[in-house]
């Protein structure tokens, strides 16, 4: 029950029910504040207890000022918790665990159960191997099932043993487009109470529901498991950059070239900790779908969130996706009552602004390792020539000559080359060169959820099927929606046959591609890439492309609009000019252009409004938790404790609580540290964090082969996440890793110090010596330290590597949370200063003191660095709230909360 200081309690009724509600103009300065701030605001004046949550801090929000620093910690509480399985999977192995370490320190292992509504979408484990045929979808399928068994009797197991925890299974779509079309509430409804729907998730792009103005975030799956189990978010009020939109999008521009020009904005302006809001006239022309697609790519330009007010299109979105008349009233009541619904000429108080006239965005694409490295769509070729340099060896690119001007036809002059033939399986033979696209791939809830971008793919499919027109053979080309209502669609207007001719046969519902799960490549063209090192390319319609990402064959990656995939597919290479060079040739050998084939925006419009329909999503949705046969007949095991297989490599139990105690020891300062890893700017959590395939000869690959596992079975380093000795062997050991204390050296290579000379070693090996020595570990790194989606296992992987603190010039939000909820200190350079300013090698000894300092409750401002060749330096402590103290002083945030269970 709420403390209620400021008499908020109140009655809402809508038709013939009535809710309680906690009013915000009860609150001084409300009307003033950004949407995003009146939901935190709500959360607070409900959940006041006194203790953790008091009358000062629901007075903070209403006070807020706009132009301070961030400094007012707030205890946010979630109202639910949404999950995909790769980052899922190790949290319900976590919650498992928590069950034995309560039971074995005398508690009721019934205490640990999600508190908020928890719901997990399988998705992230579809691999697009099978391509290209009618029955690719049911091979992917199997092979799915066949890998993946022990993980899915282990979740159905959970969806049995947990309260409020259920599972969309397998083949059903992606879990933030299953977020927006079905689970999402907008405002929710809970014993009696009515409030917004606000949540944390365990993949970055959770903030695709923003669009739908829910406000939601990434977090790592230590946080949500605390959120899970009643633990609010600790963080500070922060900054928002209100974001103006005027005008309206141009015919031809789509909300793929939108999102990437807002994109390119943001990371120049600087969000990461922020939240960002939309605001102004042009929000009211910006279609629900849209707005999805802006708060999906929240992580690429760094905020927090990036929200959307509530008005008549959500109200159409919520209607055509199947919600109840009963919730549509609900929403538009609450929304009007408690001034979160939208009016487009107000101008709430911000801490920064930006404005952007739609009409001026155009065609772009974004790469070829960055999505805020947009790209004018008719610069493409040119652009390409230039990045292709980066890739290529020195002796190539000798003696060519300079790109021509922009307004030149583009061709492969002045590109470095090296034609290499491939014969197909027919027995065929073609030429593949630097550029070749040899995945186009349409993927990604980013754009899948959007039918305007899909239904436009499909209709340049049509017209160049029309034409004549085929997908050039070395292009792998899939279809993976992130919901059964884009193939409804489809097959509704007479699409599909289109997609399959140019081999955009669906391969799954997931998010293949856009996680690295594009499959291999056919075996004569990965052949003929490794054997002639050639800089080949993909070009997808997700949100991500960062390096070794996509395919590990690929090194070159691009994000585009479903429709510019399928013309990339014709094309075949990143050196056409699309633009302006023919895609190909017509029966009669007549140039066709991207612009004979581009619909128009009617054309779109017209079977948009004729195919999709509110049926689709009920029967999609109807009975989503139930799954198909092959789900129904896995064996679940029972019992409120999880029966751990010890010859399981997929699900094993982890050794976070091992000797743990019902009361923290003190935390110690560090001595004889070595350096682990030293690493330069923009190092993802993709550099960090297992993912992707796992090569044999790799530690992970090892351990494997060690325990029967066939190569074949692998599998991908995310289906593992639930067998932390997979995932620890494969932590730093992304193949475009560049750890400077190994120089000439990429993917998971150190220097093991506890040897003669320090000999290059897997990080793995180094780390076990390190530990058997019982020497500490430190990581030094440049800015954006963390930066991508939040893995938890970035954070976990090297906490179990025996890293003890990390030295970085700057962090992404996400990674150095999860940081502190894994036990490990995270401290910043001081301004200006770097390893390279300091002359830091790596191959120093490091001491950390001042760390004692919070055992005493407070956070110093600083602790000092030193080495042993007499660098010294005071590093900011970025342990930024009194929360992430807490976590930090329990050596994690699960061991905090289970503690904190304990007590009471």
């Amino acid at each position: 029950m709420s403390a209620n200081s400021f008499d908020a309690r109140s009655t809402l009724s809508v038709g013939d029910e009535s809710y309680e509600i906690f009013r915000l103009d009860k609150v001084e300065g409300s009307a003033r504040l950004p949407y995003s701030l009146k939901v935190l605001l709500e959360n607070l004046l409900r959940t006041e207890d006194g203790a953790n949550i008091t009358a000062d801090h629901i007075r903070a929000i209403g006070g807020w000022d706009s132009q301070a620093k961030p400094s007012q910690e707030i205890q946010f509480t979630p109202a639910r918790v949404i999950m995909q399985d790769f980052t899922g999977v190790p949290c319900v192995v976590d919650l498992a665990t928590m069950r034995e370490a309560v039971k074995e320190l005398g508690g009721d292992p019934a205490r640990i159960n999600p508190l908020a509504p928890a719901e997990l979408v399988i998705d992230h484990s579809v691999i697009a191997d099978k391509f290209g045929t009618p029955d690719s979808f049911q091979q992917n399928v199997e092979l799915e099932y066949g890998r993946n068994r022990e993980r899915y009797q282990f979740l159905r197991w959970g969806q049995t043993a947990f309260d409020e925890f259920k599972v969309v299974p397998p083949g059903t779509g992606i879990v933030h487009q299953v977020n927006i079309e079905h689970l999402a509430r907008t405002v929710m409804v809970r014993n009696g109470q009515a409030y917004p729907d606000t949540l944390v998730g365990t993949d970055s792009h959770t903030t695709m529901v923003n669009g739908l103005g829910v406000l939601g975030w990434g977090v790592g799956g230590i946080e949500a498991e605390a959120a899970m189990l009643g633990q609010p978010v600790s963080m500070l009020i922060p900054r928002v950059v209100g974001f103006k939109l005027t005008g309206s999008l141009n015919p031809g521009t789509t909300a793929t070239d939108l999102v990437l020009t807002i994109t390119e904005m943001l990371r120049e302006h600087g969000v990461v900790g922020k939240f960002v809001e939309f605001y102004g006239e042009g929000v009211a022309e910006t279609t629900l779908a849209n707005r999805a697609t802006i708060g999906n790519m929240s992580p690429e330009f760094g905020s927090t969130a990036a929200m959307f007010p509530i008005d008549g299109e959500t109200l159409r979105y919520l209607k055509l996706t199947g919600r109840s008349e009963q919730q549509l009233a609900l929403v538009e009541a609450y929304a009007k009552e408690q001034g979160l619904w939208l009016d487009p000429a107000a101008e709430p108080d911000f801490s920064e602004k930006l404005e952007l006239d739609l009409s001026t965005v155009v065609p772009s694409i974004a790469g070829p390792k960055r999505p805020q490295d947009r790209i004018v769509l008719a610069d493409a070729a040119q652009q390409f020539a230039q990045d292709v340099r980066n890739y290529v060896t020195d002796d190539e690119e000798a003696g060519k000559e300079s790109f021509p001007a922009s307004d030149a036809p583009a061709v492969s002059t002045g590109v470095p080359t090296r034609p290499t033939q491939v014969t197909a399986p027919d027995g065929s033979t073609y030429e593949i060169d630097h550029g070749a696209v040899t995945v186009a791939a349409i993927t990604s809830c980013t754009n899948t959820s959007n039918p305007t971008v899909m239904v436009g793919a499909a209709l340049v499919a049509k017209k160049a099927v029309e034409r004549g027109l085929t997908r050039k053979p070395w292009v792998k080309t899939t279809l993976a929606p992130g919901s059964k209502v884009v193939m409804d669609y489809y097959d509704r207007a007479g699409l599909t046959p289109y997609l399959d001719k140019l081999g955009f046969n669906l391969v799954g519902y997931g998010c293949t591609t856009c996680i690295g799960n594009s499959g291999p490549l056919p075996d004569e063209v990965s052949a003929a890439v490794n054997e002639a090192d050639l800089a080949v390319t993909s070009v997808l319609s997700g949100n991500r492309n960062f390096e070794g990402r996509i395919n590990p064959d690929v090194k070159m990656n691009y994000l585009a609009s479903p429709p510019l995939v399928v013309a990339y597919a014709l094309a075949g290479s990143m050196t056409v000019d699309i633009t302006r060079d023919p895609l190909g040739n017509d029966s009669d050998g007549n140039p066709v252009f991207l612009k004979d084939i581009w619909p128009s925006e009617a054309e779109v419009e017209e079977v948009v409004a004729s195919a999709i329909g509110e049926e689709m999503f009920g029967e999609s949705y109807a009975d989503v938790f139930a799954g198909d046969a092959q789900w129904q007949a896995l064996p679940i095991p029972t019992g409120n404790t999880f029966e751990w297989d010890p010859e399981s490599t997929y699900v094993r139990k982890p050794p976070y609580f091992e000797g743990m105690t019902a009361e923290p020891s003190p935390v110690q300062d560090i001595t004889g540290a070595r350096v682990l890893a030293k690493l330069g700017d923009s190092v993802t959590t993709d550099h960090i964090s297992p993912a992707g395939a796992i090569k044999a000869d790799t530690p992970a690959g090892k351990y494997l082969t060690e325990h029967g596992v066939a190569r074949r079975d692998f599998n991908s380093y995310g289906s593992r996440r639930g067998n932390h000795e997979v995932m620890i062997r494969g932590t730093f050991a992304n193949i475009r890793l560049r750890n400077q204390i190994a120089p000439g050296t990429e993917g998971g290579y150190t220097r093991d110090f506890t040897q003669p000379d320090g000999p290059v070693s897997f990080i793995y090996d180094a780390s076990r010596n390190y530990i058997e020595q019982g020497t500490p570990l430190v990581i030094l790194a440049g800015k954006e330290y963390g930066s991508g989606s939040s893995r938890d296992w970035a954070a976990k992987g090297t906490a179990l590597l025996g890293v003890k603190a990390v030295v970085a010039e700057s962090y992404e939000r996400i990674h150095r949370s999860n940081l502190i909820g894994m036990g490990v200190l995270p401290l910043q350079f001081p301004e200006g200063q770097s390893a390279a300013s300091l002359g830091l090698t790596g191959e120093e000894t490091f001491a950390v003191s001042g760390v004692t300092g919070l055992n005493d409750g407070g956070i110093p401002a600083t602790m000092k660095v030193t080495t042993d060749t007499g660098v010294e330096i005071d590093a900011v402590v970025r342990i930024d709230t009194p929360g992430e103290a807490d976590y930090y002083r329990n050596g994690g945030i699960m061991q905090y909360v289970l503690r904190s269970l304990l007590r009471k």
